[in-house]
C-alpha cells in the first residue's frame, strides 16, 4: 500500500523510549518503503556514535550539530515518507519550523514506561543516566512535542501504532488543522477527531455499519442532519431529567423498533447527558454494540466523551447504574460550543479548571490567565489529560480517582437538589471550592473562586447542608463500611485520590458553601 501523504512526511516525535524508531519501521514497511532516521543520520555526519560525541564534546556542540543534520533532512524528506526524530530535536526552533511542514505524530509515552524501555534495550544513552533527572526533562520537553504535533498517539503497546495506521490516514487525508488524538486502554484504542468545522465538512468516519443517532431536541435540530446518512434518529428532552433507567428503556426500545444490529453503531450527538445515557444504551444493547460519540458542550468535548464511563441517575445517587463501554472514535467540532447559552459555556468551564487543576504545568497556565472554552488547543489538552489518565487505570481501581476532584460534593448537591437546580459544571464549581478548602489550599481556592466568578459560575451553595451531607455518604466511591474517600489537590499538576477525612471536616467545608 502506497502513502497516503502526497504533499508531506509523516514524522514520529517523542522522548526517549518512545518507541520513534520501531513507529517509523512498522509504517515505512506497510507502506512499502524505507524509514528515515535521523540519528542514523546524525551519527553518520559526526563520524562518532553520539554517546561518544556527548562524552567527548558536550551536549551543546551536539545539538548544533543535530540541528543542521535534521533541518537539512525535513526540508529534503520526499512526500510520503516516514521520518523518526531524535528525542531532543525538537527543541530546537529551526527543526520545529521545518516540522510543521509535515505531519507531525507525538508518541506519547509516560516518562516510568519510557525509563523501563530505556534501561530494558540497555543502549547508552547519555542523558538516561540518573532517573530523576530523566524524569525532569521528560516534562521539560512536553510543550515542544505538543506545539508540533498535529497527532498525538498514546503508545502504550506493541500493536498501538499498527493499529492507529488506518485514523493517521484517515488524518493524511483531513483539511488542515485537523488534530488526531489516538486513546488508548486495557481494553480498546480508537482515535479522537478535532477541528474547528469538522461536522461542516464529511467527517473522518470510523469504520463500515449504519448509524442509529441518538440525541436530544434541540441539539439534533441544529446538527443531526451534518451526519447523515443516518438509519434513525431517536430523541429525548433536553437535561439531567433525561438520563434515567425510563429513558434508557424507550431508548433500547426505539433501537429495536429500527433494527439496529451489532454491525452497527450508536452515534451520541450533544452533551454529557446524552453521552452517558446512549453510552449505557449502547453498552447494553444486545450486550454492547459500537458508539460514536460526538459531543456538542464544553463539559462533553473536554472531559466525558472520553474514557467509556457511561450511566444513568437514580434518585437516591447520580451514576448509580452503568457500565464502561469505550467509543469506537470521538468527533469534537468546538463550532459546536458557539450555539451553546452563555450558562453552559460557563458550566463547562467548571470541567476545564478541574483537569487543568489535574494537568498543572502549561494547562493550569493557559486556564490561570482566561484561556477561553471553545479553544481548541484547550479542549485538545484537556482531552489529552483525561485519555492520559484512563490509559493508566480504566476501571477506576487507582488513579483514575483523580478525575473525581470535586465530583463527590458536586454530585451529593446535584441529588440533593433533585438534579434539578444546578447544571453539572455549576455543582462541579462548588465542589471544586469544597475540595480545595479540604486541601487546606485557601490561597489556590481564593485564585479558583476568582476564575469561576468570572464565568458566572455559582460560589456560594444554595441547598440544604444535611441533605448534601447525607447523599454524600451514598457516593459511589465508598467502600464497605468505611467513609467515602475524597480527591485533594497538594499543588496544580499535584492530585491524589484516596484520602480519608473527618464527618466535622467534610460538614465543615460543605457549610461553608452555604454561609
Amino acid at each position: 500500500m502506497a502513502s497516503p501523504l502526497t504533499d508531506r512526511a509523516l514524522v514520529f516525535a517523542g522522548f526517549m523510549g518512545a518507541g520513534k524508531t520501531v513507529a517509523a519501521q512498522a509504517v515505512a514497511k506497510a507502506w512499502g518503503i524505507e524509514a528515515i532516521d535521523t540519528d542514523a543520520l546524525v551519527e553518520r555526519e559526526l563520524g562518532v556514535r553520539i554517546p561518544d560525541f556527548f562524552a567527548d564534546q558536550g551536549e551543546g556542540a551536539f545539538r548544533l550539530r543535530e540541528e543542521i543534520v535534521v533541518a537539512h533532512a525535513l526540508d529534503h524528506a520526499p512526500p510520503g515518507s516516514v521520518v523518526a526524530l531524535g528525542g531532543g530535536a525538537l527543541g530546537s526552533p529551526h527543526v520545529r519550523e521545518a516540522a510543521g511542514r509535515h505531519l507531525v505524530a507525538w508518541l506519547d509515552v509516560d516518562a516510568h514506561t519510557c525509563w523501563a524501555r530505556v534501561a530494558e534495550d540497555g543502549a547508552d544513552r547519555p542523558l538516561a543516566v540518573d532517573r530523576d533527572a530523566f524524569a525532569r526533562l521528560h516534562a521539560e520537553r512536553q510543550s515542544a512535542y505538543e506545539a508540533a504535533a498535529q497527532v498525538v498517539i498514546l503508545n502504550r503497546s506493541s500493536d498501538t501504532v499498527a493499529t492507529a495506521l488506518p485514523a493517521l490516514e484517515a488524518v493524511a487525508n483531513r483539511p488542515a488543522g485537523t488534530r488526531m488524538l489516538w486513546a488508548w486502554s486495557a481494553s480498546a484504542q480508537y482515535p479522537v477527531y478535532l477541528r474547528d468545522g469538522l461536522l461542516a465538512d464529511d467527517a473522518p468516519w470510523p469504520g463500515p455499519g449504519r448509524r442509529f443517532l441518538v440525541t436530544d431536541g434541540a441539539v439534533g435540530r441544529l446538527y443531526a442532519d451534518r451526519l447523515e446518512p443516518l438509519a434513525a434518529r431517536v430523541s429525548v428532552m433536553p437535561g439531567e431529567q433525561s438520563k434515567t433507567v425510563a429513558h434508557a428503556e424507550i431508548v433500547w426500545t426505539e433501537l429495536v423498533r429500527a433494527g439496529l444490529t451489532r454491525s452497527d453503531h450508536v452515534v451520541a450527538l450533544g452533551g454529557g447527558v446524552i453521552g452517558d445515557l446512549a453510552g449505557f444504551c449502547a453498552a447494553t444493547y444486545q450486550r454492547g454494540v459500537p458508539i460514536v460519540h460526538v459531543p456538542t458542550t464544553v463539559v462533553a468535548q473536554v472531559d466525558s466523551a472520553y474514557g467509556g464511563k457511561t450511566g444513568v441517575d437514580l434518585s437516591e445517587a447520580k451514576n448509580y447504574v452503568g457500565a464502561y463501554h469505550q467509543p469506537t472514535a470521538v468527533l469534537v467540532d468546538p463550532a459546536t460550543l458557539r450555539t451553546l447559552p452563555r450558562e453552559e459555556r460557563g458550566a463547562g468551564y467548571a470541567e476545564i479548571v478541574k483537569t487543568a487543576l489535574i494537568a498543572g504545568g502549561r494547562l493550569w497556565d493557559r486556564v490561570r490567565v482566561g484561556a477561553s472554552v471553545d479553544d481548541e488547543a484547550v479542549i485538545a489538552a484537556c482531552a489529552l489529560t483525561k485519555l492520559r489518565v484512563v490509559a493508566c487505570d480504566e476501571r477506576d481501581a487507582g488513579e483514575r480517582q483523580v478525575l473525581n476532584l470535586g465530583h463527590t460534593v458536586a454530585h451529593a448537591i446535584e441529588t440533593a437538589t433533585g438534579y434539578a437546580r444546578y447544571r453539572h459544571g455549576e455543582a462541579v464549581a462548588l465542589g471544586l471550592l469544597a475540595a480545595l478548602r479540604l486541601s487546606g489550599k485557601d490561597d489556590l481556592r481564593e485564585e479558583v473562586t476568582e476564575l469561576l466568578g468570572a464565568a458566572g459560575l455559582p460560589t456560594a451553595l444554595d441547598a440544604d447542608v444535611d441533605a448534601v451531607i447525607e447523599a454524600i455518604g451514598r457516593d459511589k466511591k465508598r467502600t464497605g463500611e468505611g467513609p467515602v474517600p475524597f480527591v485533594l489537590v497538594h499543588a496544580p499538576g499535584d492530585v491524589r485520590p484516596g484520602a480519608t477525612l473527618a464527618p466535622g471536616e467534610v460538614r465543615s467545608a460543605v457549610a461553608e458553601l452555604a454561609s
